[in-house]
């Protein structure tokens, strides 16, 4: 799951505080326009994202929603071979072809419109 939050040093430390969340990896993806921490809390992941700027998705995403949920992700083995099988599903995607997220790894987005209103978020390993 991934936040978007205005200020990720705050919210670093707000997670931390309210759920000792332990800071694992931090990051500037520039081709996302995003800034973004992942913290664990017990056995779960969380991602932060604060904006670069104000024309960047999560960007756009604060000044229409503010602060909040901002993507579900789902880990699969064959990204290529999932946006294949969504693509013939006539399944809306954001991506075509994955693209680099948090820790290098290659992400792509299906559209929320195909996912109940979530944005949801393909991640593969295989760096």
């Amino acid at each position: 799951m991934a936040v978007a939050v205005r200020d990720l040093d705050e919210a670093i430390e707000t997670y931390g505080r309210l759920f000792g969340a332990e800071l694992e990896h931090r990051d500037t993806v520039s081709e996302q326009g995003v800034e973004a921490a992942a913290v664990l809390v017990g056995e779960s992941r969380i991602e932060l994202l604060a904006a670069t700027g104000e024309d960047t998705p999560v960007g756009r995403f604060l000044a229409k929603r503010g602060p909040g949920m901002h993507h579900v992700a789902y880990e699969v083995d064959d990204l290529e071979a999932q946006l294949g099988a969504l693509d013939e599903q006539g399944v809306e995607l954001i991506d075509h072809e994955p693209r680099r997220g948090l820790y290098g790894m290659r992400v792509a987005f299906v559209n929320p419109d195909a996912v109940d209103g979530v944005l949801a978020e393909l991640v593969s390993d295989d760096r």
